[in-house]
């Protein structure tokens, strides 16, 4: 009766052991990210760079590049990109965990002709949800 409570007790702590944080899973799935979809273009406008994930302060940032037409300042300011990317994280399902884990998000897109930031924003959970 003894080894089978000492076995079971074993079985638990390697159980418990072999999971993976939230942040060690984020960290992982960003890293996959990168290494199989960046850089990558998104549209004619829009090339994503890169994804990183801030354990200090729980953030996944997104870079971005911004080309063409829509690379000014005044372009972004027409196309307020704020709104549309707080609804597409609401819907978005691949965030799901994080977001109820309270995790920030950021999105940055630079000018790909002068290399300076067009738009930078953070959304935390009082954000989006």
């Amino acid at each position: 009766m003894k080894r089978a409570y000492t076995l079971s007790l074993v079985s638990i702590l390697l159980l418990g052991s072999c999971q993976e944080s939230m942040e060690d899973r984020c960290a992982r799935e960003v890293k996959e990210y990168n290494d199989k979809r960046c850089p990558a273009r998104i549209n004619e406008y829009t090339d994503i760079d890169s994804v990183v994930f801030d354990r200090s302060t729980l953030t996944t940032h997104y870079y971005y590049t911004i080309k063409g037409e829509a690379d000014n300042p005044e372009a972004i300011k027409r196309i307020n990109p704020r709104t549309s990317l707080l609804e597409g994280l609401r819907n978005s399902t691949s965030t799901l965990a994080y977001k109820e884990a309270g995790y920030n998000f950021a999105y940055t897109y630079h000018s790909h002709s002068t290399g300076k930031i067009l738009f930078d924003i953070v959304f935390t959970s009082n954000d989006y949800k």
